[in-house]
């Protein structure tokens, strides 16, 4: 007999954390994913589902990428004689290309750097960071808008 091959659990049981508030405050042009740098306690952490990401962001520093305001909320069995830096920056793994490509979007074009999700990919934590402008106040009033006539228009076409 031949080996059965293991059933995946879905595309949406890899993700650990998504930033639901970015894509309403910033419209989104590209997405990019990157490589996250951890520690032990981290990743133990991550598993747990200890993590936010609604105040994350990226900064550019000497052409390194780095994850500033992402909250990892150590494990009550972590060890005691050190000290866990929850909101500690970590530094994200891109390629030069990329890296590059960010830092001129960046500099040049006026645009910010989000962190939009977390998730696993063949055991590595990866993010993906969203490259987008602010919305402005009325551009945030269109897009409820917008989400509140898809809602409408879904219920009524479920009703007939």
């Amino acid at each position: 007999m031949a080996k059965q091959k293991k059933q995946s659990k879905g595309a949406g049981s890899s993700h650990i954390a998504k930033n639901r508030r970015a894509t309403f405050d910033f419209k989104i042009d590209e997405k990019f994913e990157a490589g996250l740098v951890l520690q032990g306690w981290e990743v133990k952490s991550i598993r747990e589902g200890r993590i936010q990401l609604n105040e994350a962001y990226i900064q550019i520093h000497k052409m390194e990428a780095w994850l500033y305001g992402c909250h990892i909320t150590p494990l009550v069995s972590a060890s005691t004689h050190r000290t866990h830096e929850s909101t500690r920056r970590r530094k994200l793994l891109l390629h030069r290309r990329e890296l590059s490509r960010l830092i001129g979007a960046v500099e040049r074009k006026g645009y910010a750097l989000v962190a939009m999700a977390m998730y696993w990919k063949r055991g590595n934590v990866k993010i993906e960071i969203g490259l987008g402008k602010g919305k402005k106040e009325f551009d945030k009033r269109a897009s409820i808008k917008e989400r509140d006539w898809q809602r409408d228009k879904a219920r009524v076409l479920r009703i007939n």
